[in-house]
């Protein structure tokens, strides 16, 4: 389980799917039973003390309108699509359930930039731009090769990384069957390589939760 502070108050709490019960219950032990209401993301706790947890549905699971249902959906083994993306690399993968069944990773090098001026300077942002076009060109194919023919049977896509660098890729006209899938989720990742992609897994399945303590 993870957490960082969330924008405008409260902190985001990532759980995996099959410990949802578990977290509940411990979020009930320290404020109260809360009362559930179904929302357009998933579930809102609301505990007599005043505070609440938002329950993210994650990636590609079905709507549920109480919590055991919300366990069941979450937890369901899904084909779930991977794309991060960032700088000079990329990496994609299939996963089913926790088990990433396809991946590729490919590096290519970007130039770092350089505290050089003038023309010098011109000269290597202009080689640096295309290094970074040549790189997210090599991204549209990997996707067109290993992704696109799986699109018929994803529940989602998910990506990662740079935004971007994702939007980019996908914005080629031949990808569109995966746009379509992709998640408002978009992963923290580094330089894309393949325990990345594996750590990604986890990451696209986990619930997200943005618990709001009682106000003082």
């Amino acid at each position: 389980m993870s957490s960082r502070p969330a924008a405008g108050g409260g902190r985001w709490v990532e759980v995996a799917p099959d410990r949802i019960g578990r977290w509940v219950d411990g979020f009930t032990e320290r404020h109260g039973t809360p009362a559930i209401t179904t929302q357009a993301y998933g579930l809102l706790l609301a505990a007599p003390d005043g505070a609440t947890a938002e329950l993210h549905r994650p990636p590609g699971a079905r709507p549920a309108g109480d919590l055991p249902g919300f366990v069941v959906a979450a937890s369901a083994p899904r084909r779930i699509g991977l794309l991060l993306a960032r700088k000079g690399a990329v990496a994609v993968g299939v996963a089913a359930g926790a088990e990433l069944l396809v991946s590729k990773v490919d590096t290519r090098y970007v130039q770092g930039r350089t505290a050089a001026g003038g023309w010098s300077q011109q000269r290597f942002a202009r080689r640096r731009d295309n290094q970074a076009k040549a790189a997210l060109g090599d991204a549209v194919e990997l996707a067109v090769r290993l992704l696109l023919p799986e699109a018929g049977t994803l529940s989602a896509l998910v990506g990662g990384g740079d935004r971007r660098a994702v939007d980019t890729v996908l914005a080629d006209r031949r990808l569109a069957p995966l746009a379509a899938l992709r998640a408002d989720r978009l992963l923290d990742v580094p330089e894309p390589r393949h325990a990345v992609l594996v750590a990604a897994v986890d990451a696209a399945r986990a619930v997200r939760i943005l618990v709001r303590d009682p106000q003082t």
